[in-house]
């Protein structure tokens, strides 16, 4: 198999063709760019007789992630992206760490099954978990929870899940030392401000620097260190199919640390739609939350603060703090998109997204978003 290289879709210029999964390691050489999945490598991994069935099911943002069938078993497959890409925001040994942590734990997290670094599995780091039987609530909501009553309860489950990791004592299931976690906003600031600095090829986006300066000058101490998702969203969880509601598992921690909760909430109700608003004037990271019954920014960030103890004061530093990193996640994403080394056109989109984004998070600063 060596299928033909296409053109990038901004310069023209011939990209390499992806291939994702391939049967054998010699059929991986030759390729011009190197497939995410050798079957003889993840079989070897799994101690299996014959090569496991897999399929791809992310959307393409963040870690491959795959489903894979052995021996009448499922799992779910992460891995990195293919380079180049930033380690510590793909570092998936560190989220199945996290997840083997939380195992014994009152936590709606999947359970982990095996992680490999073995050059001879896979050309990188990757982790297996146990597959669940649900879904992820994307687009329009459909029977049974396209009724008021379901979407209000899929958004206080969604509180009650988060608030629940919050709750976990870091320091007892080995996660490290809670002190660590003081310095966080801190440390986001730095990470995400010299990631935007040092990104070559990235574009001026002013709005991106004023509140770089804003958010250091304005940022909140933290009342508490808990174990912080990072990427904390409803298409990041899993719902049990039948009514009512019911949040199964938190999916994608490879941003999951120490730090301030509050960064959770700022980022849910940061990227949250309300009816009658433009998923894109706002940021939404989803569409459906425009749906009657859903709960409100407010109503999700005062349930939280009935559920946690913690005051709300500092609401909008943590949701600008939110679209802010999303802004300059994305324009990574985007400069890859631009190099040919990530495709599809809905990345195209980005273009202009991203500055919305920031004068959006520019304005989740004044109080917009509350």
């Amino acid at each position: 198999m060596n299928p033909q290289p296409t053109p990038d879709a901004l310069t023209g210029a011939e990209a390499p063709a992806f291939v994702d999964i391939v049967d054998s390691w010699e059929e991986a050489a030759g390729l011009e760019a190197e497939p995410l999945i050798v079957l003889e490598g993840l079989r070897a991994a799994l101690g299996s007789d014959e090569l496991p069935q897999v399929e791809r099911i992310d959307a393409g943002y963040s870690n491959p992630t795959f489903v894979v069938c052995d021996a009448g078993r499922r799992y779910v497959l992460r891995r990195p992206p293919r380079p180049p890409f930033a380690p510590k925001a793909h570092d998936v040994l560190r989220e199945y760490r996290i997840l083997a942590a939380l195992k014994s734990e009152a936590v709606r997290a999947p359970t982990p099954a095996l992680m490999s670094e073995d050059p001879a599995h896979m050309n990188a780091p990757f982790y297996l978990m146990e597959a669940l039987d649900g879904v992820v609530l994307r687009g329009a909501t459909t029977p049974p929870f396209d009724t008021p009553e379901q979407r209000a309860l899929i958004g206080a489950e969604l509180i009650d899940a988060l608030a629940e990791l919050h709750d976990v004592d870091a320091g007892s299931v080995g996660l490290g030392d809670p002190a660590r976690g003081e310095q966080y906003l801190a440390r986001q600031l730095d990470l995400w401000s010299g990631q935007w600095e040092e990104r070559a090829g990235r574009r001026d986006i002013p709005e991106i620097d004023v509140l770089s300066a804003w958010l250091r000058a304005e940022m909140p101490v933290s009342r508490r260190v808990a174990i912080v998702h990072g990427d904390y969203k409803l298409d990041n969880v899993f719902f049990a199919r039948d009514a009512p509601a019911r949040l199964i598992a938190i999916l994608d921690w490879e941003m999951a640390t120490l730090g301030d909760p509050l960064a959770d909430l700022g980022f849910l109700t940061g990227t949250w739609t309300q009816a009658g608003e433009d998923p894109e004037a706002v940021g939404g990271l989803s569409a459906v939350t425009a749906e009657p019954g859903f709960p409100t920014r407010r109503e999700l960030a005062e349930r939280y603060a009935q559920r946690s103890g913690l005051p709300l004061d500092d609401l909008a530093w943590y949701q600008a703090l939110a679209v802010w990193k999303l802004a300059i996640l994305l324009e990574a994403t985007y400069q890859r998109y631009r190099a040919g080394t990530l495709l599809g056109e809905r990345f195209a989109q980005l273009e202009e997204g991203i500055p919305r984004m920031a004068a959006l998070a520019h304005a989740a600063s004044t109080g917009a978003l509350l």
